[in-house]
């Protein structure tokens, strides 16, 4: 999985490798001044007087500052572009994917739970794929410099707080386990109201039609509820990862003013020595919980992409080996002791014979469930069958390709849906690159024209 999140980078090679060396610089200025204060208290404590030194220290820190500004904006800016274009180029590979997937895949999934992978996922894939080379690489970069800098000034004092740091990682590791499996449960839920909601939206004039907005509520309020006790457990184990790493931070203050203060005690530091020390162990403890702090931003990152990938692994539709394209299509169909099972055990057609001429109006009669709509659905082989075989004029559909084979079937769906789009661009949904006339006269044909006629806009309604 890492292999494949990281092939992502590859089109934005030069913006990453500029992010991190604006990261690195930003890390490095901020040993500066730990470093100045040491030069200015060690000055005076040695009875130095010099005050040139104040003042040129405090204009090159400045400028360094002026530095760090403008990197900052640099890598907020443009670190936070290329995850935008990293997350459209996931959306654009999980849209080009989910369209070639077949109908049994929505038969089983919800559209809203689909929408939530594209939308809520990949926002996060994206945040992990701008800050977590930074938070990885730099604050590794910077924990390493900061702990040499803190081995210069003092290297007994920088051993002992180094014997502290297994403790934080130890907390960080027992709890991560558990707030990984609380952000994965919390996205499913999301998921799920995405999914309750989107049905309720889509299908609300049934709703009002019978009456059952309590119904709908009541089954909205399920997702729900379950979102929130979700959110619980995930907040509540973010909480105890956040207090605890933070405890054991604080207890490193405390660690280096004891020891710090025995050691000066006993002459083994000098004041100028002690005083950088204690500005500077931040530099080594702010960015080892920003590193503990990442494994947050990590769970959602990785449970994102995750579930993204289980889009990208479904099987899509595809041709047979060795498939022609179907050309001029005279109309012959011909089923074969037919059966269909939607990859089930249980058979919905068996041994279905038929023989419908060419030009011929053919009927299909009988009870809801019967295996009308299936018998359809086969021919533009929405659905595999398991059983015999299929012809259009002679020719079995498994041996031409999927898109000319549909492009030489016309449908008239049972639920009528309009795309979010102008009338004019609906009825070319069918052909679009049919002609204005061609547009109007089929129009006229479905008896719709006078109707587009009376509208403000026409047929750009």
């Amino acid at each position: 999985m890492l292999k494949r999140f990281l092939s992502y980078y590859r089109p934005h090679r030069l913006i990453f490798t500029l992010d991190m060396l604006a990261s690195f610089a930003v890390s490095m200025i901020g040993i500066f001044y730990p470093i100045l204060t040491r030069s200015m208290v060690g000055e005076f404590t040695s009875g130095g007087r010099d005050y040139k030194i104040i003042i040129g220290g405090g204009i090159g820190l400045l400028l360094l500052y002026v530095i760090r500004m403008l990197l900052n904006y640099f890598i907020q800016y443009e670190g936070h572009v290329m995850g935008v274009k990293m997350q459209a180029q996931m959306r654009r590979e999980m849209f080009d994917h989910l369209q070639s997937l077949p109908y049994s895949y929505y038969d089983n999934h919800d559209t809203g739970k689909i929408m939530s992978r594209m939308t809520n996922d990949l926002f996060e894939v994206s945040e992990l794929a701008h800050h977590g080379p930074e938070n990885v690489i730099i604050t590794s970069i910077t924990v390493v410099a900061s702990f040499i800098y803190l081995a210069t000034v003092n290297w007994l004092l920088t051993l002992v707080i180094f014997l502290c740091v297994p403790f934080l990682f130890l907390i960080a590791l027992m709890l991560r386990t558990k707030m990984r499996d609380a952000f994965k449960r919390s996205r499913e839920a999301a998921a799920e109201i995405n999914g309750a909601l989107e049905s309720s939206i889509t299908g609300i004039r049934v709703t009002k039609a019978f009456t059952n907005s309590k119904v709908e509520r009541e089954k909205f309020e399920v997702g729900n509820v379950e979102f929130v006790e979700s959110r619980k457990d995930a907040y509540r184990s973010m909480g105890q990862f956040h207090s605890s790493t933070s405890f054991i931070t604080n207890a490193f203050n405390v660690v280096v003013l004891i020891a710090g203060g025995i050691f000066l005690f006993m002459g083994k530091i000098e004041i100028a020595d002690y005083s950088a020390f204690i500005v500077s162990v931040n530099l080594f403890l702010t960015p080892m919980t920003t590193l503990i702090g990442f494994m947050e931003q990590y769970q959602n990152g990785v449970t994102g992409f995750s579930r993204f990938l289980e889009i990208l692994e479904e099987t899509p539709e595809s041709d047979s080996e060795g498939a022609a394209d179907m050309k001029t299509v005279e109309g012959h169909i011909r089923f074969e002791g037919v059966t269909c099972d939607y990859g089930t055990e249980v058979e919905v057609l068996r041994g279905i014979d038929l023989d419908i001429e060419k030009g011929k109006t053919f009927a299909l009669v009988g009870p809801s469930g019967g295996g009308k709509t299936t018998i359809c659905h086969l021919i533009p082989r929405f659905y595999p069958i398991s059983g015999g075989k299929i012809l259009i004029d002679g020719k079995d559909i498994r041996e031409v390709t999927l898109e000319s084979l549909r492009r030489s079937i016309g449908i008239v769906q049972q639920d009528v849906y309009l795309f979010n789009s102008s009338i004019r661009e609906n009825i070319l949904y069918g052909r679009p690159d049919a002609t204005e006339e061609e547009v109007v006269e089929a129009a006229k044909r479905a008896n719709i024209h006078d109707y587009i006629m009376q509208m403000p806009n026409g047929y750009d309604t």
